[in-house]
């Protein structure tokens, strides 16, 4: 494998990614998608606060890294849900915002953490670019709005890479770590969700009681997988790895009945192919 990336390290990576694309889609398929991202992501820190008393916190040079994840993933999150409310379809916005990360954490991780891209790398870079250039030409032109919160989403998505993985790599415990993270991102979300949307947030919790807790244990193993994977691979080569739930979220956008149309079906593929290529540079 290069970069001496073991059969275990890649199965975490794809695991993560299915489990990434899944909960995204029961987030996506509820009535009140701002009100299940919120039962998600409380429900992770809920679940993550009596977990930390088993394991280390996160070290003090940890904590700028932390607090710039949990920034940073507020902000795809928010961007996300207002993708959605715009009329963007889960098998436009999410696999659009996952296809964006892999090109720009490339870029910011050959910048902040010099890792080199060779040939194949490049080639995925212009892969993944193309099919980002073909769903925008496919439905942005109709959904201007949620095409650029899309494009936001995948922006924000490959600045927390950047900051987790460092984050994960400075920490004595990566569950440590990714438990931590998850409690902060609990706070600033509910928070954000008690002050800006009408239901309440228990009243949240019961009514997508299925995404607080399956959902929850999904989104936290998909979590601490990649962040795991971050320890053991470049940081950019994790990403694109997790990324390739581009392929999973355009099967499960066709369960859905979103559709799944030969130029959808192209753009997805050519995001997927830009991925494996990136894996393999």
């Amino acid at each position: 494998m290069p970069y001496g990336i073991s059969s275990i390290v890649v199965g975490a990576a794809l695991l993560s990614a299915l489990l990434h694309a899944a909960w995204n889609a029961a987030v996506r398929a509820s009535p009140d998608p701002q009100s299940a991202m919120a039962a998600q992501v409380v429900g992770s820190g809920l679940l993550s606060v009596p977990l930390l008393l088993l394991v280390p916190l996160p070290s003090v040079a940890a904590l700028p890294w932390l607090c710039g994840s949990a920034c940073l993933n507020l902000m795809m999150l928010i961007s996300l849900l207002r993708g959605y409310s715009h009329g963007g379809g889960f098998g436009f916005v999410y696999p659009l915002a996952r296809a964006t990360s892999p090109l720009l954490v490339l870029l910011l991780a050959s910048s902040l953490q010099g890792e080199a891209v060779g040939p194949l790398g490049v080639a995925g870079i212009a892969l993944v670019s193309g099919g980002i250039a073909l769903f925008a030409f496919a439905e942005g032109r109709q959904q201007p709005k949620a095409l650029a919160y899309a494009l936001l989403a995948g922006a924000c998505s490959a600045g927390y890479a950047i900051c987790d993985g460092n984050g994960a790599r400075f920490s004595s415990s990566v569950l440590g770590y990714g438990l931590t993270a998850s409690t902060v991102n609990a706070c600033v979300f509910g928070t954000l969700h008690m002050t800006r949307h009408p239901v309440p947030l228990r009243q949240a919790l019961r009514s997508h009681l299925g995404i607080a807790t399956i959902g929850t244990s999904a989104a936290l193993l998909s979590y601490v997988l990649i962040l795991w994977v971050w320890t053991k691979a470049p940081i950019a080569i994790g990403a694109a790895l997790r990324d390739t739930s581009v392929v999973f979220a355009a099967l499960i956008a066709a369960w859905l009945g979103e559709g799944l149309n030969p130029r959808r079906a192209g753009a997805i593929a050519l995001a997927a192919a830009g991925a494996c290529l990136i894996r393999l540079a």
